[in-house]
């Protein structure tokens, strides 16, 4: 089992989301949500595990998130976009673009029901910082797909940290510098990987994409870190 996690962050200007999960679907039918992916993945999400249910549950209404922020547009991170109706979404315009293209999107594994509701779009074109105070960067980290962004939080009090999603599944992926499977372009990502590994060096705190071991460190919501 890997987690596929999201995650919360509370700014004094709005909250922001970062990925939203699986859609509820993908549990009650997994053939028709996921298609042929339902050949490589056992879904195991029960009640009250989507992105809305786990934000009731820390009591923050899914219309009070501010910023929905897409890693990428994979199903198990922007699968429950739908359940976040009223965010703006925050995604690299490179990823957008492709997740419109039937052939790249075809060949990247996109589904345009899990990104397609009519949201209000913020399209980032490389690094962005969403509240120009340095607490909240989209990352480029290109490579995973075609623009596949990670999320940089520095809280009020405490260390940097980094949300790597998949541009690092593993800490092993970025111990060894050894690339995942699924990959779009293994120069970007390799060159992502060097500069995730840049970042740890400079004291961040990292949070992989899907490692089970790290993910046993990790505290769960509600929890609050540094203030923020």
């Amino acid at each position: 089992k890997v987690p596929v996690p999201a995650f919360l962050i509370e700014h004094p200007r709005g909250r922001v989301l970062f990925d939203s999960g699986l859609h509820p679907d993908a549990a009650v039918d997994p053939v028709a949500r996921l298609g042929r992916l339902s050949r490589f993945f056992e879904v195991d999400y029960g009640a009250g595990q989507d992105v809305a249910s786990r934000l009731e549950a820390i009591d923050v209404a899914r219309e009070r998130v501010d910023f929905l922020v897409l890693s990428h547009l994979h199903f198990d991170h922007a699968g429950g976009c739908g359940l976040i109706p009223d965010a703006r979404v925050v995604v690299q315009r490179r990823e957008w673009e492709a997740g419109g293209d039937d052939d790249l999107a075809a060949s990247n594994g996109f589904d345009p029901r899990d990104y397609r509701h009519g949201h209000d779009l913020l399209l980032a074109d490389g690094e962005h910082d969403l509240f120009g105070d340095g607490r909240v960067v989209c990352v480029p980290t290109f490579g995973h797909t075609p623009g596949h962004q990670s999320l940089r939080v520095r809280p009020e009090t405490g260390g940097e940290v980094v949300m790597c999603a998949d541009a690092c599944y593993l800490r092993r992926n970025l111990d060894e510098m050894r690339l995942p499977g699924v990959v779009f372009d293994r120069d970007a990502m390799m060159a992502s990987l060097g500069a995730l590994g840049a970042l740890r060096t400079g004291g961040a705190a990292m949070i992989y994409g899907h490692d089970p071991q790290e993910w046993k460190a990790v505290r769960q919501a509600p929890c609050v870190v540094g203030g923020a």
